[in-house]
């Protein structure tokens, strides 16, 4: 959903968002994957982390038909890197916090992460990118560390404990 509000609001999530970013480490969030469906990116790519970049209501204007293979990991599937071919510099277009207009051209890490995060908005993992091989072998290996997470909770004396309320 396109953002339409620049409030105190909506400076807050994009202070939460950086904040979340910085300390999972990342260089990209993407509000849906903090369940706020509306149009906002945050990226910081740079090393000393802060260089903080807000896109609201981005789209990317213009693609180069070079491409560039980066190895991309995702918070929304930790653990889980491999290579994406992607063009290698694009054009966004979005708006800063205050709702000012601007344009920016990116190459290398900055445009892959843009490219990375803007998918996120259309409900696009990076994983989805990947031969289909590939994918079942990530989500056989999700679905096992689920299954042992799972396993440890049950086996847990404390949460079982807490389960049958003789906390």
């Amino acid at each position: 959903m396109p953002v339409t509000v620049f409030d105190d609001r909506l400076k807050k999530l994009v202070a939460d968002m950086a904040q979340t970013m910085y300390d999972a480490p990342g260089v990209g969030l993407a509000a849906s994957q903090v369940d706020e469906h509306i149009q906002l990116v945050v990226i910081d790519v740079s090393d000393a982390q802060n260089q903080l970049q807000v896109f609201i209501n981005p789209e990317i204007i213009w693609v180069s038909e070079e491409k560039t293979i980066y190895d991309e990991g995702c918070l929304s599937v930790p653990g889980i890197y491999d290579g994406v071919e992607r063009p290698s510099q694009v054009k966004v277009r979005a708006l800063d916090v205050l709702g000012n207009s601007f344009e920016l051209s990116a190459d290398g890490l900055l445009a892959v992460c843009i490219q990375h995060e803007l998918d996120h908005l259309k409900g696009i993992v990076f994983v989805e990118y990947l031969s289909p091989l590939k994918r079942n072998r990530i989500k056989t290996r999700m679905l096992k560390e689920e299954r042992e997470i799972q396993r440890g909770a049950k086996n847990s004396p404390s949460s079982s404990s807490l389960k049958r309320g003789n906390a």
